[in-house]
């Protein structure tokens, strides 16, 4: 299986209102509940006003399009990465997954993952 990694440092944000993203950018996530807007962005587009902000993030995505039909991928790879102490944030899209993790592991987390079988491209 190939990861891809994202080329850009990320922040994960909550912010007050959906106007305040840049909905320009070509890379951004929203989720919304009953409880929070949340934003995952390139660390450049974050709103200036933000209820809460995290900085750091590093990220790749699972190559190609999942089948729903597909089990395990994201705990399969989660898994690995906790065994190495290593946290995630997932964000799941209608195609794929996206596994961020802290700059500081980034390089470790790549590794594993390769040493697990996976490509890194």
């Amino acid at each position: 299986m190939e990861l891809k990694i994202i080329d850009y440092k990320l922040t994960v944000c909550k912010v007050t209102e959906i106007s305040s993203i840049h909905t320009e950018s070509d890379f951004y996530f929203i989720g919304k509940t009953d409880e929070e807007l949340s934003l995952v962005c390139k660390t450049e587009d974050t709103p200036s006003k933000t209820v809460e902000r995290d900085d750091g993030w590093r990220g790749f995505r699972i190559q190609g399009v999942l089948d729903f039909s597909l089990i395990g991928i994201l705990s399969k790879l989660s898994g690995i990465l906790a065994e190495h102490k290593i946290g995630i944030f997932a964000v799941s899209t209608y195609n794929t997954d996206y596994i961020l993790v802290k700059e500081e592991n980034f390089e470790r987390a790549l590794t594993v993952l390769a040493l697990e079988g996976y490509t890194i491209v």
